[in-house]
């Protein structure tokens, strides 16, 4: 570069000095403005914001998304600070995961991907002192996003219930708690394409099915997750349909769970049964009789409309704030009918799917044997239960051998004086109806269970007998309901113990009282032993079955016991009873009074409780149509009762119409 020199001097003696150069100046990377162009922004502070078109939604996210090592290195200090006891940065990895309805600064799904990542590398520092992020993190909003985010999800699940087993009764539960018809808020995240509740179902079931294959003995604690998500009985029809439907699914990959499931299912299912049958008989009469008629006819399958909004739900019914106290308890309790009904038909197709196994082998798997499990422990033992115990009844039927193995069990637990009395009585129930009512109980077992009655109550009645002074439920209770279940056997079966000529010898035959009906041996004198015995059971047994064998038996000429009904009208069952007043127990029967005349003995009558009485639910009473009995007329009956009518005495008596069912009908849901 040349050196610049002064200049020579000038005369006036004055020195003048030249002025430097200026470099040249270096091209900028700056575009010049033309002077048609906007001015630039009025403070250099402040950047330009992009704009858009207003027909596209906008979403901020920020100035920039958090660099996958950043994310992995604050969540690794968050963790070990904490250990420190510093949360600064440990609270702010929950704020994360806790999304608010209202918050508009939701992390972006990469970033909420990125933390999530995060974790799972650093689930070993995740542990019982960071128990509030691990739920925090189960309480996030994670099954409505994308299959990439859920994939992902499911894996920190598995690792943290594998690192932490005291975390896997909350996960589950979690996860069952997606199962349900509730609206979940979690498949409606804001800009994130909404997620059907089928897609949630299904996204819940995988993540279920994974866990168990990862970890065997989770099947223990998933069933107590299941008993405490199931519905409250109040809860509406739809939560019940879609829960049961999802346990249901369960089972296919679950199988251990299935008799754990299936009587959980039926517990509940009766719970609601019984409940019904309670809230009609605190109902006004005028108004439980006859309920199931103003049910509507079977709706589409719910899992349907599962897509709806719960707001349309027709679950929800309006309720009138004007409506009074009975008028509400009366709709109540038809949306429990309807819901018993709804599930019921859902247990019917579900049990089907066994069918064919059910001609071929027993095995502890088909729907029988689970069924007669559920039976002897669950719907037995409940007072009461009107149409549970129809799943038994239908596939019972399907086959001769579980038709016997069903009599076997109510026969035993009948006879078995080890059982309670109100067991061994509703056992007998169950025998007589079943074997009523059943369309493919055979001819020979309809003999062999009137047989084994009348076995059973000749031991009774001997050891009855010798100290009995009267009727008495309380001490007699097991020998009036056998008597019951043997005379209403007898009103829909006598054709199965009649003898034709070409079935038996001619010394099995009983020709007495008739000559157009032959009865099988024993079936006249197990009929007379008892009901002439000194503990007479006619006074005794309900007075509808009573009414109802009398005529039926006059008419086909098997006995005859009009003398003792009129004898009955004179006697006052308080006489007998046990707990009676001091004169009757020193021999002198209480003298009848005005006010003893008047008091109502209906209960010291045997319950005419049948299990098997008419089955009238819209929906699911299709699957019994074909296996029931219904009560069919006596040829000549009616026509006896017309020519005779007001010419005896018997003819006074009530008649019992079996036509609409037994007592069981009069109070429950039948119309």
């Amino acid at each position: 570069m040349a050196t610049v020199m002064p200049a020579p001097s000038q005369s006036s003696g004055t020195i003048i000095t030249s002025t430097p150069k200026l470099a040249p100046r270096r091209p900028s990377l700056v575009r010049k403005r033309d002077d048609d162009e906007e001015p630039p922004p009025s403070s250099p502070s402040k950047r330009s914001r992009v704009t858009f078109d207003s027909d596209v939604e906008v979403r901020s996210v920020g100035e920039y998304e958090k660099a996958p090592e950043l994310i992995q290195e604050e969540v690794r200090s968050a963790l070990e600070k904490r250990a420190w006891g510093d949360d600064s940065g440990y609270e702010s990895i929950k704020a994360v995961y806790s999304r608010q309805e209202d918050e508009d600064d939701d992390p972006s799904p990469t970033t909420l991907r990125n933390y999530t990542i995060a974790l799972l590398s650093n689930i070993s520092s995740l542990n019982k002192s960071t128990a509030d992020l691990i739920r925090t993190v189960l309480k996030s909003e994670w099954i409505g996003r994308d299959e990439e985010y859920v994939s992902l999800f499911v894996r920190l699940l598995a690792n943290i219930v594998t690192a932490q087993g005291s975390f896997l009764a909350d996960t589950l539960r979690m996860l069952v708690d997606n199962l349900t018809a509730t609206p979940p808020s979690s498949g409606r995240l804001p800009n994130i394409p909404q997620v059907s509740r089928m897609t949630i179902h299904t996204r819940s079931h995988e993540a279920l099915r994974y866990l168990i294959q990862l970890i065997p003995s989770a099947s223990g604690t998933l069933k107590n997750a299941l008993v405490q998500g199931f519905p409250h009985h109040t809860d509406s029809r739809r939560l019940h349909v879609v829960y049961v439907q999802n346990l249901l699914k369960i089972l296919d990959y679950a199988s251990e769970l299935r008799s754990d499931i299936l009587a959980l299912i039926t517990e509940r299912l009766v719970k609601i049964d019984v409940q019904v049958q309670v809230d009609l008989e605190d109902l006004a009469e005028e108004i439980g009789e006859g309920l199931v008629q103003r049910i509507p006819q079977a709706r589409p399958d719910l899992l349907d409309d599962l897509e709806d909004d719960l707001d349309s739900s027709d679950e929800e019914s309006e309720s009138d704030e004007d409506d009074d106290a009975e008028v509400q308890r009366t709709k109540d309790v038809i949306k429990n009918v309807e819901k018993m009904d709804s599930i019921l038909d859902i247990l019917f197709s579900y049990y089907s799917q066994d069918a064919p196994e059910m001609n071929t082998k027993h095995s502890s798997s088909t729907a029988v044997e689970v069924l007669l499990s559920q039976f002897a422990t669950i719907i037995l033992p409940t007072y009461r239960s009107r149409h549970t115990q129809f799943l038994l009844f239908h596939f019972v039927q399907q086959s001769p051998a579980y038709v016997d193995h069903f009599v076997g069990i109510c026969v035993h637990t009948a006879f078995d004086r080890k059982q309670p009395a109100i067991i061994r009585q509703t056992a007998a129930a169950y025998l007589a109806s079943f074997v009523a009512r059943g369309v493919h109980v055979p001819s020979n077992i309809v003999r062999d269970v009137f047989d084994y009655i009348g076995s059973e109550l000749d031991r009774q009645r001997k050891d009855h007998e010798p100290a009995c002074r009267g009727p008495d439920l309380r001490r007699y209770s097991s020998f009036y309901s056998l008597v019951q279940a043997l005379l209403y056997i007898f009103c829909f079966r006598w054709r199965d113990l009649e003898s034709k000529p070409d079935e038996d010898d001619d010394d099995d035959l009983d020709t007495s009282y008739s000559q157009d009906h032959l009865w099988k041996s024993g079936v006249k004198e197990a009929l007379s032993a008892n009901l002439f015995s000194k503990l007479n059971p006619l006074k005794v047994c309900s007075p509808a079955i009573v009414d109802q064998f009398a005529k039926i038996a006059k008419h086909l000429g098997v006995v005859y016991v009009y003398h003792i009904l009129e004898v009955n009208k004179r006697i006052r069952l308080s006489q007998h009873t046990s707990g009676a007043s001091a004169s009757a127990k020193c021999g002198h029967p209480d003298r009848e009074t005005a006010l003893s005349v008047s008091n109502d003995e209906s209960h010291q009558h045997l319950d005419a409780y049948f299990p098997f009485d008419p089955y009238h639910l819209p929906k699911s009473k299709r699957w019994i149509e074909a296996d029931y009995q219904v009560w069919a007329g006596i040829p000549g009956l009616d026509e006896e009762e017309a020519s005779d009518s007001g010419s005896e005495d018997e003819d006074d008596i009530v008649e019992s119409d079996f036509e609409g069912g037994t007592e069981t009908d009069r109070t429950g849901v039948s119309p």
